[in-house]
């Protein structure tokens, strides 16, 4: 049995309720369920399947798996097919699909602001209208590399990453009909999936937390057009980081309210735990819902929204630039499993004869993976070093999670 330490125990024992808290603790002796999303851009001609799939209630494109597969040997995975992502953080397709009117049809800008590694920024951007400009924040350098390239590999355009804190984005007076704020939490909710942030969790580290995410919105609703949408998330449990920070800002802004999100009963969401508030929140819990934990909140500023010209990103100062583009205009050269694995360690390739010279692109199954150079005694591999597989393993057969019913991946 985990180990939680005790005034968690006692805290989210009394938040919970003994039933709740119990199947909770239950929890900790089943299975996480393994969940991943499909990139409805480069799988939507049909003829993909996912093996051992069932969807997930609340996102059109989530599907859970029976176990978990070992993702890192899937070069679909790199090519940004698909997204492994907890299934409750998947619920923000649901709020968006209810309030897309909102968000200016066909047009409008959204931000996420502390969005690494990019889960919910890639969901986001697959649900927003084409013509919607999405710029995709994070403060800490190498966690925007890592949000860089899952942006990347998921490949649509107007999608923007930057490496400012919310202050900046305040200060460069942009404005957005759509923000996102999952904010840095102090990690209740993983406590099933990852004993790291048991280890890190403590009650002085819930105090900075909520703090902190209270900055971060009063800059991000600086940055909201009347009419638009902010969406608070975190991934913990007690009400400091959830209600009690809701009903702050609904106190601090005369132009905030709570808007509800139509749910099923047979998802097993929890409503507000604080007493005496009963405003429209959700909240996930292992054990009651298949999922890890989550709390969201949707708030508007109230007024209408308005078309209005695009702003230019170079107002803020640090857009960060992808490093590599997965599609080029080279020749495709389509690689079976092993070689596929190869090129995404970064290793030589030989290519075959015929192969023109210049740069080329490969792929797997029909989807791009990257670009070689070939100068005829050789081809240079010009996957980036940062994005490469560090394991010498290399499995003799493809376990394929997403299947192409018409084609040899052999």
């Amino acid at each position: 049995m985990t180990q939680l330490p005790a005034a968690f125990t006692e805290k989210t024992r009394q938040l919970m309720g003994e039933q709740r808290f119990e199947r909770y603790l239950q929890s900790f002796e089943e299975e996480p369920p393994v969940s991943i999303r499909v990139n409805p851009r480069k799988m939507e001609d049909g003829r993909w399947k996912i093996d051992d799939g069932t969807p997930v209630p609340w996102c059109r494109n989530g599907y859970y798996l029976k176990k978990r597969p070992n993702f890192t040997m899937d070069p679909l995975l790199h090519a940004g097919c698909y997204y492994v992502q907890e299934a409750a953080s998947m619920f923000l397709d649901e709020v968006l699909r209810q309030y897309s009117p909102l968000l200016l049809e066909g047009s409008g800008e959204a931000l996420d602001m502390c969005a690494a590694p990019g889960g919910k920024s890639t969901l986001l951007r697959s649900v927003l209208p084409e013509d919607c400009v999405l710029y995709s924040n994070e403060p800490i350098r190498n966690r925007a590399n890592i949000l860089l390239e899952n942006v990347t590999k998921w490949g649509y355009k107007n999608h923007i990453v930057t490496n400012n804190y919310p202050k900046d984005y305040r200060k460069s007076k942009l404005r957005f009909d759509f923000i996102l704020c999952d904010v840095p939490c102090s990690g209740e909710g993983m406590f099933r999936k990852d004993e790291a942030t048991i280890r890190e969790w403590s009650p002085q580290n819930v105090e900075k937390c909520w703090q902190l995410q209270r900055e971060i919105v009063d800059d991000a609703w600086a940055c909201l057009h009347p009419g638009g949408l902010l969406i608070y998330s975190t991934c913990t449990f007690n009400t400091k980081e959830n209600e009690e920070n809701i009903r702050y800002f609904l106190e601090q802004y005369d132009d905030m309210e709570v808007v509800p999100i139509d749910i099923k009963p047979e998802w097993n969401i929890t409503g507000s735990l604080l007493e005496g508030f009963h405003e429209a929140v959700y909240r996930f819990i292992p054990g009651i819902t298949r999922s890890e934990g989550l709390f969201i909140c949707v708030l508007k500023k109230k007024g209408s929204l308005s078309p209005r010209p695009l702003q230019r990103e170079r107002e803020l100062k640090k857009v960060l630039e992808p490093p590599f583009l997965l599609e080029g205009d080279g020749e495709r050269l389509n690689l079976p499993y092993q070689q596929a694995i190869a090129y995404l360690r970064g290793e030589a390739l030989v290519l075959p004869e015929q192969t023109p010279r210049g740069m080329v692109e490969v792929s797997f199954m029909g989807h791009p993976l990257g670009q070689m150079k070939n100068i005829g005694t050789r081809a240079n591999n010009l996957y980036p070093k940062e994005w490469r597989i560090r394991t010498t393993h290399i499995p003799n057969d493809y376990e394929a999670i997403l299947r192409h019913t018409e084609q040899n991946t052999d």
